[in-house]
C-alpha cells in the first residue's frame, strides 16, 4: 500500500494536462522543421515576414508600453505593495537579488552580442550611413547596448507583479498565467479549456526559448575551445560541451535557489568583474573608456530613432537595426513569461517598485558595461589594423569571438577566462529556466515549497533532448524563428497579466493592507 501511494505522489509531482500537449507540441515544431531545415526555414521566415511587414509599428509601441506600464506601477500608488508579509525581510540582499535577475536576463547572450552586434549594424548601418565609416562603428556599439535597454527589461518583467501577488500575498498554490487571469476571466475559464491553452502556450514558448538558447549558447564555448587547443568544431565536441554543461546546470537547478543559482549568480559577477578589469589593464582600457562615453552619448541622442523606426519611407531597402530590432522584441516576448515567474518567484518580501525598478536598470547597467569592455576591445582591435575584424563577422560571426579575445596578453588564459564565464552565464540561465519549468508544470504549493527536484531533472533532460536533436540535424534557426512567433500571443498575454495585476490589487485595496508601515516616531521627553 505504500509503495502505490509513493507512486500516486510522483505521479502527482507533473500536471500532466498542461505538460503532456506541450512536449506533444514541442516533437510535432522539431521533428519536422528538423527533417527539412531549408523547406522550414523558408516557410517560416516568410511567415514571420509577413508578421513583421504588417505588425513592425507593433511591435516597437508594445515594447514602448511595457516601459510605460513598468514606470506607472513603479510610481504610483501599487509600488509599495510588498509582495508578502508586509513585516517580513527580503528573501535576499540587494547584491544578491540583482545578481540572480543578472544571471537570469544576460546569459551567455550578452557576451555574444557584445562581441559581434557592433559589427553587424556597422556593416549595414541605417539612415544612409556608410559601412564601415566611423559613424557606422558609433551606431553599432550604441545598438548593442540599445538591445539591453529599457524595452527589452520592461518586457521581461511586466507580467510579474501579477504572478508574485498572487502567491505571495493571496497564497495561491501555482504561480500560473491561467491563475493570474482568473480575476478577469472567472472560474469557468481558468478551471476549463481556456486556461490550459494559456499554460501550454507558456510552457511551449519557454521550452523552445530554453532550447534555442543552449543551441546558440553552446557555439561560444565550442569555437573558444577549438581556438585554444586548434581543434575543428565537430558535433562530437558540440555534445561534449552540451553533457558538460547540462550537469553543472542540473545540479545547480537540483540544489536550489539558496544553495546552487544564488552562489553560481553570485560568483560569476565577480569572475565577470575580475575579466572586465583584466580587459581595461591588459588591453586598450583609455580607448574603451574614451568609446563608452562616445556610445553612451550616441545613444542617448539617437534612443528615440531606434526605438521607433519602421524604416517605411525606404521601402525594400531594410537594414539590420530595423529588422533585428523587431525581431528582438518578438524573441524577448517568448521570454518574458519565464523572467517574471522566476522574478516573481525570488522576489518575496520585495515591493513592486524594488522587483520592476532592480530589473529594469541592474542588468542594464551590468550589459552596457559589458558591452563597452567586449566591443570597444573589437572595434579597437578594428581600428588599429591588428584583427579584421568585420571580415571575419561577415563570414562567421562566431569566429569573431575567439579571435578578438585571442589578440590579449596570456591569449589561452584569456580564452579559457571567457569559456568560464559564459558557462557560467549559462548554467545561471538554464537552471533557472529548469527551475521555473518544474515550478510552473508541478503540482506542489509555490508559496509553501520549492519544486520537486527529480522534476527538475526531468526538464533538464528534455530541453537538452531537444538542443541536441536540433544540433545533429542542423535545424535550430527554425526554431529561433518559431521562437519568434511564439512570441506573438505571450504579448496579448502580458497585457492580460499586466491588467489582472492592477485588477487583484484594487479588490484588495493592497495599497492600503499590504504596505510596510512606517515606524511610529519616539515622542521626546
Amino acid at each position: 500500500m505504500d509503495k502505490e501511494n509513493r507512486s500516486k505522489e510522483k505521479r502527482r509531482l507533473i500536471d500532466h494536462r498542461i505538460f503532456a500537449p506541450s512536449i506533444l507540441i514541442m516533437i510535432a515544431i522539431c521533428v519536422p522543421f528538423a527533417l527539412y531545415e531549408n523547406e522550414s526555414l523558408k516557410l517560416l521566415n516568410s511567415i514571420f515576414n509577413q508578421i513583421v511587414d504588417i505588425f513592425n509599428w507593433g511591435y516597437l509601441w508594445y515594447a514602448i508600453l511595457m516601459v510605460a506600464a513598468g514606470l506607472y506601477f513603479s510610481f504610483s500608488k501599487y509600488g509599495n505593495v510588498v509582495l508578502g508579509d508586509p513585516m517580513e525581510k527580503p528573501r535576499f540582499n540587494l547584491f544578491e537579488y540583482s545578481s540572480i535577475l543578472i544571471a537570469m536576463g544576460l546569459g551567455s547572450t550578452i557576451m555574444r552580442t557584445g562581441m559581434t552586434e557592433w559589427g553587424n549594424v556597422a556593416v549595414d548601418p541605417p539612415f544612409g550611413v556608410e559601412a564601415q565609416s566611423a559613424e557606422a562603428l558609433m551606431w553599432g556599439n550604441a545598438y548593442s547596448m540599445f538591445l539591453w535597454s529599457f524595452q527589452t527589461f520592461a518586457i521581461f518583467v511586466m507580467a510579474a507583479p501579477a504572478l508574485g501577488y498572487l502567491v505571495h500575498v493571496r497564497k495561491k498554490p501555482h504561480m500560473r498565467i491561467s491563475e493570474a487571469c482568473r480575476s478577469i476571466f472567472g472560474d469557468t475559464f481558468t478551471d476549463g479549456i481556456g486556461g490550459k491553452i494559456l499554460d501550454v502556450i507558456f510552457l511551449v514558448s519557454i521550452l523552445s526559448g530554453a532550447a534555442v538558447t543552449l543551441g546558440l549558447g553552446t557555439p561560444i564555448v565550442t569555437y573558444s575551445l577549438a581556438e585554444i587547443f586548434n581543434i575543428e568544431i565537430t558535433f562530437g565536441l558540440t555534445l561534449i560541451v552540451t553533457i558538460v554543461w547540462v550537469l553543472f546546470f542540473s545540479i545547480s537547478a537540483y540544489l536550489g535557489i539558496e544553495r546552487g543559482i544564488k552562489k553560481l549568480s553570485t560568483l560569476n559577477m565577480y569572475l565577470a568583474g575580475i575579466f572586465a578589469v583584466f580587459i581595461m589593464v591588459a588591453g586598450p582600457g583609455v580607448f574603451i573608456l574614451n568609446y563608452f562615453t562616445d556610445s553612451i552619448g550616441f545613444l542617448f541622442t539617437h534612443y528615440i530613432d531606434m526605438s521607433l523606426n519602421t524604416n517605411a519611407v525606404y521601402p525594400g531597402e531594410s537594414t539590420h537595426i530595423q529588422s533585428n530590432t523587431v525581431f528582438w522584441f518578438a524573441y524577448n516576448a517568448t521570454w518574458a513569461m519565464l523572467h517574471s515567474v522566476f522574478a516573481a518567484t525570488i522576489s518575496k518580501g520585495r515591493t513592486i517598485r524594488e522587483m520592476i525598478l532592480t530589473y529594469l536598470l541592474a542588468p542594464m547597467l551590468i550589459s552596457w558595461g559589458a558591452t563597452a569592455v567586449l566591443g570597444g576591445l573589437g572595434v579597437e582591435r578594428y581600428l588599429s589594423g591588428e584583427l579584421p575584424v568585420l571580415d571575419i563577422i561577415q563570414e562567421d560571426a562566431m569566429a569573431a569571438i575567439p579571435a578578438i579575445i585571442s589578440s590579449l596578453p596570456f591569449a589561452i588564459f584569456a580564452i579559457a577566462a571567457f569559456v568560464v564565464i559564459a558557462m557560467l552565464f549559462m548554467i545561471t540561465t538554464l537552471d533557472s529556466t529548469t527551475y521555473t519549468i518544474a515550478s510552473y508544470a508541478g503540482t506542489r504549493n509555490m508559496s509553501k515549497s520549492e519544486p520537486s527536484k527529480n522534476l527538475r531533472l526531468i526538464v533538464a533532460a528534455i530541453i537538452t533532448v531537444f538542443s541536441l536533436l536540433l544540433m545533429r540535424i542542423g535545424g535550430l534557426a527554425p526554431l529561433e524563428v518559431v521562437s519568434g512567433i511564439m512570441g506573438i500571443p505571450i504579448i496579448f498575454v502580458q497585457f492580460l497579466t499586466i491588467y489582472a495585476a492592477k485588477k487583484m490589487m484594487d479588490e484588495d485595496r493592497a495599497w492600503v493592507n499590504n504596505v510596510r508601515k512606517n515606524k511610529p516616531r519616539k515622542q521626546k521627553k
